[in-house]
This record gives C-alpha cells, sequence and structure tokens, in this order.
C-alpha cells in the first residue's frame, strides 16, 4: 500500500461525528452570494412550487407548512431536510389556482409574525402578572416553611 492511501485511510478510520459537524456560525451565517429562500415552480403539477430555505432548519419548516395548510386556498404543504447536517429544507406548496404558492408563503409568513407577536406581548403581560404575584407569594412560602401553597 502507497503512503498516501494509508495516511488516507487511517484518516477515515479514525474520524468521530464531531469531524462533521460544522462551526455553529455557518448553520445561520448566509455564503458570500447565497440566497436565504429560491423558488422554483414544479412543472409537473398546477399551481406548484419548491421553495428551497438555506440555514433553516425544522423549526421554520413546520412552521410554515402547518400555518399553510391552515389556508382554504393551499391543497398541499409539505416540507423536507435533505440532510441532517446541512441546515436547509425544501418546502413544497401547491394552490388551488386563486392563489399563487409565493403568495400563500409570504401570506403565511405575515400570519405568523402576527401569531407570534400576539403570543410574545401575551407572556410578558402573563410574566409580568407572575412577577408581581410572586414577591407576594415568597412570604407565603416562608410562612408555610416552603413548601408552598
Amino acid at each position: 500500500m502507497q503512503p498516501n492511501a494509508m495516511i488516507s485511510r487511517i484518516r477515515r478510520d479514525t474520524m468521530t461525528a464531531e469531524d462533521n459537524v460544522k462551526d455553529r456560525f455557518e448553520l445561520f451565517l448566509l455564503d458570500e452570494g447565497e440566497k436565504k429562500v429560491t423558488e422554483e415552480p414544479d412543472t409537473r403539477i398546477p399551481s406548484s412550487s419548491i421553495f428551497t430555505f438555506n440555514k433553516e432548519d425544522h423549526t421554520l419548516g413546520n412552521l410554515l407548512s402547518s400555518r399553510l395548510l391552515q389556508s382554504p386556498h393551499v391543497t398541499f404543504s409539505g416540507y423536507k431536510v435533505p440532510h441532517p447536517l446541512v441546515a436547509q429544507f425544501i418546502l413544497r406548496i401547491q394552490t388551488d389556482g386563486t392563489l399563487t404558492p409565493r403568495a400563500a408563503l409570504m401570506q403565511a409568513c405575515k400570519d405568523l409574525v402576527s401569531d407570534l407577536s400576539i403570543l410574545s406581548r401575551e407572556f410578558t403581560k402573563e410574566w409580568e402578572l407572575r412577577k408581581m404575584v410572586g414577591d407576594n407569594g415568597k412570604a407565603d412560602d416562608r410562612r408555610l416553611g416552603g413548601l408552598g401553597g
């Protein structure tokens, strides 16, 4: 066996799972010239497009797909992650033709931003209320010997 082939074989045999893991910043920073989202019309199915999201994962894929399915104009929405070590997902959208897949995706994004804004506002309100009640609750905990009420 030649020395270069032997070194290559040794490297292959001693690789660990950590060798395949990218640096954290590579999971969310776009490379030079890389787009966040690309659209490719699906020519096999009418009113259908395939969107590729770079530097994103299951979290956004599931949110978008679920929200798209709530629209009466979307007949199909599904996503897949091609490889678990690559921060990318592919979203396929088919509509009934009254709305383009791109318009359906834009509307779903707007709806999600609105929903998450409401969630943030409600959570903050409850958190502040809990903090106000919690100050009084601490005195009750001491009185009960830390058992809570």
